[in-house]
């Protein structure tokens, strides 16, 4: 069990190092990569939803939804094949637009936790930190891009270090 945990843990980690650094090298290149596999998983995923709502028994009343989803499945996958660009816009501003309502809505339940919690400060500016992330997507789009790709590599490789970190450790362990 501890071979097998330790090297799961450790070929886990070397997959995120160099994802990281993939991501951090090549930021353009990953992020048509990541934009294009959302792409093909919508079109898949759209392929056998219309499958399985095609022979949804009839009575149940999810084939024509079912069917429906898998068309738009279908349809967004075909869009990022022919505008990958566009595809990578509309996920940033998308991105952007939760980020920005989040953060208007933390900053709303702030308010009304200080009612609880006097000189509550931090809801608060984690609220505005999102706003602030949000306009700043929204406003340099292509940066933004960018630099949620790097955020992401810095994760991986750090992540990927944790996880090699506990894989020795887990094989140092004294399984009886």
């Amino acid at each position: 069990m501890s071979a097998l945990a330790w090297g799961a843990l450790a070929i886990g980690g070397i997959f995120a190092i160099v994802l990281g650094m993939v991501a951090i090298l090549w930021p353009d290149a990953t992020l048509r990569v990541v934009v294009v596999l959302l792409g093909v998983y919508a079109f898949i995923s759209g392929i056998f939803t219309v499958l399985v709502g095609a022979v949804w028994p009839p009575g149940w009343g999810l084939r024509w939804p079912m069917v429906l989803q898998g068309a738009l499945g279908i349809l967004v996958g075909l869009l990022v094949f022919i505008w990958p660009e566009s595809a990578e816009l509309v996920l940033l501003y998308i991105i952007a637009a939760w980020a920005i309502i989040s953060g208007i809505l933390q900053i709303a339940s702030a308010v009304r936790l200080r009612r609880v919690i006097p000189d509550e400060w931090a809801s608060m500016l984690g609220g505005i930190a999102s706003v602030v992330f949000g306009v700043l997507l929204a406003i340099w789009p292509k940066e933004g891009l960018i630099a949620l790709v790097w955020i992401f590599g810095v994760f991986a490789v750090v992540f990927g270090i944790m996880q090699l970190v506990l894989a020795n450790r887990v094989r140092r362990m004294d399984v009886a």
